[in-house]
């Protein structure tokens, strides 16, 4: 009898991005707040006679080999605890493919946990989150999930309280940004940083306003600059009263909050004739279970 599961990979925003500086390591030293937001993909693990692991996605522009973060998750664990099992990976994609959301860090989270529990590993989730971050800056974020404060390169993470529930209005423009070459372009001694200790503070007071008013990426300059239609989207969603806005990651998806069901909706239809992809979703904020 072949055992299976299906587990959930949501994606995640920046509510603040700071970049403080490279490291020799040539990564950069970043302090992020992040959350989850209720717009997940779905991955159903499946067990194989043959030791391989074979991939299927939903999506033309995920890739079905070991660039896959989900492949690498898989291929990880059966290494490090030398098994030989093999496994089907099925992905439901929901997460827009390169948009600043951990589409991809979230599938390799999510094979993480799932495959934990189906090969019986029995490792706790700062193990887990410790073998993501082998993977990518943002996978041990994803292994947690909810909400934290994530450090160094990404992967020492911080858990905090959930932020106060409202919508989310992503918006993503039909274009690729690479990550890499908006961290080249960024000049470390010109950045307006964030006010990553008041968003701290705002999210534990659940003071929404003041959450709103501390949303800051100091990646959001390089990518404006570089995708003009980033930055109508964003004026956009301002002018449609979203009550705060930024783009999140290294872009080019932009986000805006709001609490009202009704300005939700004038967001999102007001955006549906401008940008290919848009989405109203809840904030999630809770620690995955």
């Amino acid at each position: 009898m072949k055992r299976k599961l299906s587990v959930k990979a949501p994606a995640k925003i920046n509510l603040a991005l700071d970049v403080l500086h490279k490291r020799p390591d040539g990564f950069h030293e970043v302090e992020m707040v992040m959350t989850n937001v209720d717009l997940a993909d779905r991955l159903e693990l499946t067990e194989l006679r043959r030791n391989e692991i074979v991939i299927e996605s939903t999506s033309g522009f995920v890739p079905d080999d070991q660039r896959n973060l989900a492949f690498q998750a898989a291929a990880l664990l059966k290494k490090k605890f030398n098994i030989r099992q093999g496994l089907s990976i099925k992905i439901d994609k929901q997460i827009p493919v390169a948009a600043g959301l951990a589409g991809g860090s979230s599938d390799a989270a999510a094979a993480l946990r799932g495959l934990n529990e189906l090969w019986q590993l029995g490792l706790t989730y700062d193990e887990l989150a410790n073998i993501g971050s082998e993977i990518g800056s943002d996978v041990a974020f994803c292994v947690y999930g909810g909400t934290a404060l994530a450090k160094g390169r990404g992967e020492i993470i911080q858990p905090m309280d959930a932020p106060p529930p409202c919508w989310v209005i992503l918006a993503k423009p039909s274009i690729g940004v690479s990550t890499a070459d908006v961290y080249r372009r960024l000049k470390t001694a010109e950045m307006n940083h964030p006010d990553v200790r008041g968003m701290m503070q705002a999210i534990e007071e659940k003071n929404y306003e003041a959450i709103c008013q501390r949303l800051g990426n100091v990646l959001e300059d390089v990518t404006l600059k570089l995708h003009p239609e980033v930055r109508q989207i964003k004026e956009k969603m301002e002018s449609l009263g979203a009550d705060g806005v930024l783009m999140s990651g290294s872009g080019p998806t932009v986000f805006g909050l709001t609490r009202h069901e009704s300005r939700m909706q004038r967001i999102y239809n007001g955006l549906r004739g401008f940008c290919g992809q848009v989405y109203a979703v809840r904030l999630l904020g809770e620690k995955n279970p």
